[in-house]
């Protein structure tokens, strides 16, 4: 695809309105993490997706390229899981992964982020696809300050106030809270104080992890340390092999996105 004007509208005039619609939603969250979408995105750019259609599920995206007018550079992620891991991802030919992770994250492990702030839904959390029954940890020394409200929208949920601080985390759609947890219970950074499930408004198992400070809410990627995995060396091979297929298949002519 070649970007001449909105992203998704690009998307659309190749896949029709639902494929193009749910490949954009995907595509924008993978490119968040390089350039600001929109305003970094530049008639002439041009975008290349190997991915795969799941019914009733967002797409699989393989492989991205995505070269970009303003920064000069091409970018690209390939889909590879490592030897033990949980999950497959999406890496950089260098063997980084894409995504930034979250020190301190209330998962320890996820299959993916669904929803980021910077991905131009307005939504004011981040959403982590898990299973339900996953265990959720307290980000840092805190209060429980809420417990099931609004609870049609939110399911079970539950909200902790930082001890000594200015920030509070919101944790929805829960499956299960200890009896415990309570106003007022104090909390221990890492210790487990639900688990993700599928409950309120909700179309899928996820945690919805939102951070305010009053009524400011806060990008989690900002508010937390973060860093980025590498493969170990010994999976960089499989991962060279990996991109030297994906780029093979990105460059054949019935590729359709």
């Amino acid at each position: 695809v070649v970007i001449g004007g909105p992203l998704e509208t690009a998307l659309v005039a190749q896949l029709g309105r639902g494929p193009g619609a749910r490949l954009s939603q995907v595509v924008v969250r993978a490119l968040a993490w390089w350039v600001d979408v929109p305003s970094d995105l530049r008639k002439g750019d041009r975008l290349d997706v190997l991915f795969e259609e799941r019914p009733g599920e967002e797409p699989v995206v393989h492989a991205l390229r995505f070269q970009s007018g303003k920064l000069g550079k091409t970018f690209r992620a390939y889909r590879y899981k490592p030897a033990g891991a949980a999950y497959a991802r999406l890496f950089q030919a260098t063997g980084d992964e894409i995504e930034l992770r979250l020190d301190g994250a209330p998962l320890d492990d996820y299959e993916q982020i669904t929803s980021l702030l910077r991905d131009g839904r307005g939504h004011k959390g981040v959403d982590f696809k898990t299973p339900t029954g996953t265990e959720v940890k307290a980000p840092f020394d805190g209060i429980v300050s809420r417990r099931n409200w609004n609870v049609r929208l939110n399911g079970n949920s539950l909200e902790v106030r930082e001890s000594g601080g200015t920030r509070t985390a919101l944790f929805l759609h829960l499956s299960e809270i200890p009896p415990e947890m309570r106003p007022g219970e104090k909390v221990a950074r890492g210790q487990v104080i639900a688990l993700t499930g599928n409950t309120g408004h909700s179309f899928a198992p996820h945690l919805h992890y939102q951070l305010q400070s009053g009524e400011t809410v806060l990008d989690p990627f900002q508010s937390h340390q973060t860093s980025r995995k590498s493969l170990a060396p010994t999976e960089k091979p499989a991962l060279d092999a990996e991109a030297q297929r994906f780029e093979g298949l990105l460059d054949a002519p019935e590729n359709g996105a």
